[in-house]
């Protein structure tokens, strides 16, 4: 791991401007290509340089043609809101998203409904637009109503849906079968969108569910990765292997249609990675650690610590950008909404709280492009000015020198408590704009002790959680047999129609409905608030 000292030079390395560059683009509206991973580590990328097991050199060489931004963050260290933050351009929680349970509530998803989207937004402009892989923002059957032309929902090896196929000709948007790798396939389905829509303006979206777990990389990328790891590990650098794979793949698309220098390119995490605190060495999907790294960051998914919401964060555009730069301060997901709409040669919108990165990244401006940045998700809320982070879990509250600690690893609260009171202060001001207002909503009494245990953990140094047991393998006990686990389906099943709704896993009951929800969650691999009878297995 990298130190505080170390981590600081390294920013410095190539982080002077350069002179910005004619591009082919100047006169045009370019193209936008969108990458989002999901649950992938800081660590993880080659680019980063931390960790040396990571492979990752297609989406390293758009990192050094363009910038590594190693302040980059989401809007939440969840895929729900953190999703709904990207494609609104708005935080979220401004119209309601808090956390992933939300997306099947119907007055939330229709504020939603409300929104204009960035793909509705550019589509005002003349641009394409397309989306594949995780969408969890609604059913699939409405991710062209926000916005989007050509869909492939594909987010596991079983069914998806789409409404153009992979040689770009139009479907009737119906359910897709298989076919091969849904890491590969998305891939395929983007380089086909731009083989058809290359002369006039696109803007792609593709959300790679990769390393969520369920772990499900084949064998061509595992053998990538031979060796003693744990295989959780494995199964992280496979799928991001494959990730990597379909980057290369769409770089040589663009090289092939001379779009190269007409497309600008984000590559970005939606949260930090899960560990459940314990890295639990088991194969396979299931709770638990997905084998993604978040190092050095102190923390993980579910917690606004950079553990959790500082990510992976590539900006690329050939011709334009200046290659080689490092970029410190502190950007969001947001930017991307704001920076397309400027360069679609739309109006600006105050509704938009990202900024427009291109007069940062190409040397025009100098300073920070955010005064500050935001984030509240449940009982947990965090405020970054400038050098300082002021986060919150509930009751507790710290102060992180983010220039001098971006590891959270020593509190100065009681030293600077006039700091701490200012940037509460500006954090409430923020959160009183929020639905519903406030500096944190409590809307999971479940959450809240996760969050007490967490913090604990990472930021309190009180070890005390009780690892899992394993077997003899070293692997952790399933909570159940696959045949209880099948028969509990089927009770549950009401409908019977192969699908376990959070309504129907409920049925009616009102005691304990934390814990019910919690063992929803657990079996819900694919987090989309559905758990699938193959996920019953």
């Amino acid at each position: 791991m990298l130190t505080s000292q170390s981590f600081t030079a390294a920013l410095f390395c190539s982080a002077a401007m350069l002179t910005p560059l004619a591009s082919s683009a100047a006169n045009k509206s370019p193209n936008l290509i969108v990458i989002y991973t999901d649950d992938h580590g800081y660590a993880d990328l080659g680019c980063q340089g931390i960790l040396e097991d990571v492979k990752t050199p297609h989406i390293d060489s758009l990192a050094a043609g363009g910038v590594r931004m190693t302040d980059g963050y989401c809007t939440a260290p969840q895929c729900v809101p953190s999703r709904g933050g990207l494609l609104s351009g708005q935080y979220q929680n401004k119209w309601g998203l808090e956390s992933n349970p939300e997306f099947q509530d119907a007055s939330i998803m229709a504020n939603f409904d409300k929104l204009e989207t960035l793909p509705e937004r550019l589509k005002k402009a003349g641009y394409a637009t397309g989306m594949a892989g995780k969408w969890h923002l609604g059913p699939n059957e409405k991710i062209s109503s926000h916005g989007f032309d050509k869909v492939f929902h594909k987010n596991s090896n079983g069914k998806g849906f789409w409404n153009m196929d992979l040689a770009g000709k139009d479907l009737e948007p119906q359910i897709q079968n298989g076919g091969g790798y849904h890491l590969d396939l998305i891939s395929d389905f983007t380089c086909s969108f731009i083989d058809r829509f290359k002369d006039q303006p696109f803007f792609f979206y593709l959300a790679y569910r990769a390393p969520h777990v369920p772990l499900d990389a084949p064998k061509e990328y595992l053998d990538r990765f031979p060796g003693e790891m744990p295989e959780r590990r494995r199964q992280a650098l496979a799928m991001l292997s494959a990730v990597d794979d379909g980057v290369g793949r769409i770089i040589k698309t663009l090289e092939k249609h001379e779009l190269k220098k007409d497309t600008l390119i984000f590559v970005i995490g939606d949260n930090g990675a899960p560990y459940k605190i314990h890295k639990v060495d088991a194969p396979g999907g299931g709770p638990g650690w997905d084998g993604s790294l978040n190092d050095p960051m102190n923390g993980e998914k579910g917690m606004l610590t950079e553990g959790g919401v500082r990510v992976p964060f590539v900006v690329h555009w050939e011709g334009t950008i200046p290659g080689g730069q490092v970029y410190r301060q502190p950007v969001i997901a947001l930017d991307v909404a704001a920076t397309a709409v400027k360069l679609a040669g739309l109006p600006d919108d105050p509704v938009l709280d990202g900024v427009n990165l291109m007069p940062y990244l190409t040397g025009k401006e100098k300073g920070a492009p955010h005064e500050a940045l935001h984030w509240r998700w449940l009982g947990q809320s965090a405020i970054r000015k400038g050098k300082w982070k002021y986060l919150r879990s509930n009751e507790r509250e710290y102060l992180f020198d983010m220039e001098n600690d971006f590891e959270e690893t020593n509190d100065l609260l009681k030293s600077h408590p006039e700091i701490a009171a200012g940037l509460h202060a500006e954090l409430k001001s923020w959160s009183d704009t929020l639905s519903p207002p406030g500096i944190w909503v409590m809307k999971s009494e479940g959450m809240s002790k996760t969050a007490e245990k967490y913090f604990d953990w990472y930021i309190d140094g009180k070890r005390n959680v009780t690892p899992p047991k394993r077997d003899e393998k070293g692997s952790e006990p399933k909570e159940d047999s696959s045949a209880a686990n099948s028969k509990l389906f089927k009770q549950r099943d009401a409908n019977q129609d192969g699908k376990v709704t959070l309504d129907e896993f409920i049925g009616g009951r009102t005691k304990n409905r934390d814990r019910i929800e919690q063992n929803f969650k657990q079996r819900d691999a694919n987090t989309n608030g559905i758990w699938e009878a193959s996920e019953a297995r």
